[in-house]
């Protein structure tokens, strides 16, 4: 009895620390830095150190949080715009990734089982050169006399860009939203297909058999059981496009121009060109929150709809 009593705590405690890992990892690693972030922003910076939230003098415990900085933050309509640029340029690559990745996906899941590991391979055969170098090499490739600006040039779709309003002037296809929205469309690609390739090689495919034989056109049966059943992969891919691509910096700074600024490269503007470290960590904690909140919210609301679905 007793030997059973102790395999079955040993058995609750391997439990409860597989599940307390994850929640440490992210204690460490989010939860402890994004404090040190919000408790700098309400900081008021001397020339290179902070004062001290709390003091203590002549008795009396003072708590000195300083806010101004989010003030600024609200009644700057500079902000508020790079906000939005950040957000827009993030939706238009969710977008085309999504786009271009789920055929890809679907042509992986159906493909044959001797082919899908190498089909897999090149899609993470980017992920085996440097982030840096894949961007500057898209540099390389859409500047004057470039492989890629040649070609765009030479079928005339510089014309249409430039009509669109995507680049400056036809044959100026750098600094500008076009090659900004194409350097964050080739680096976050693969972070849409694999989930959608991992969620659509799991379908049971007699689903599509049976809306076959009850009438339903192929194209039918992909609007009405594909696309639904790979409506987490698509969430995820999304998601996993969305958020880095709000605070990126690095396809900003290389690719973008003066036209395309978005909130990384402020931010990294206000750390190590202003200096104001305190303007940063609110920046920062703005766009934390602005991602953080609707993902909780649209998590609430997703998982009461399972539960509903029960």
């Amino acid at each position: 009895m007793n030997r059973l009593w102790a395999r079955a705590r040993a058995q609750v405690t391997g439990r409860r620390l597989v599940i307390a890992a994850p929640y440490l990892f992210l204690l460490v690693f989010f939860l402890y830095p994004f404090l040190i972030v919000g408790t700098i922003s309400v900081s008021e910076m001397e020339v290179v150190r902070f004062k001290e939230l709390l003091s203590f003098s002549d008795g009396v415990l003072q708590l000195r949080l300083r806010f101004s900085n989010y003030q600024f933050i609200a009644a700057d309509s500079l902000y508020l715009k790079t906000y939005l640029g950040s957000v827009h340029y993030a939706a238009a690559t969710t977008v085309l990734c999504l786009f271009i990745g789920y055929p890809f996906a679907y042509f992986m899941a159906r493909a044959r089982p001797t082919a899908q590991p190498a089909l897999l391979m090149l899609v993470m055969l980017p992920f085996w050169t440097s982030f840096l170098l894949r961007v500057y090499a898209w540099k390389g490739l859409l500047s004057e006399n470039g492989l890629v600006a040649d070609l765009v040039i030479g079928s005339g779709l510089d014309q249409l860009l430039a009509s669109l309003g995507l680049i400056a002037a036809p044959g100026k296809l750098m600094n500008t939203p076009f090659s900004l929205v194409l350097g964050m469309t080739y680096s976050y690609l693969p972070f849409m297909i694999l989930p959608l390739y991992a969620n659509l090689a799991k379908m049971d495919l007699r689903l599509l058999e049976a809306a076959a034989d009850l009438g339903a056109s192929p194209w039918v049966a992909f609007w009405k059981i594909t696309v639904p059943l790979s409506k987490a992969g698509i969430i995820a891919g999304a998601m996993l496009v969305f958020i880095p691509c709000v605070g990126e910096f690095v396809i900003p700074e290389l690719l973008g121009g003066p036209e395309t600024l978005m909130i990384g490269r402020v931010i990294w503007d206000e750390f190590f060109s202003n200096n104001d470290w305190p303007m940063a960590s609110s920046l920062a904690v703005v766009m934390i929150l602005l991602i953080i909140v609707p993902l909780a919210v649209f998590s609430k609301y997703q998982a009461e709809a399972q539960e509903g679905q029960r």
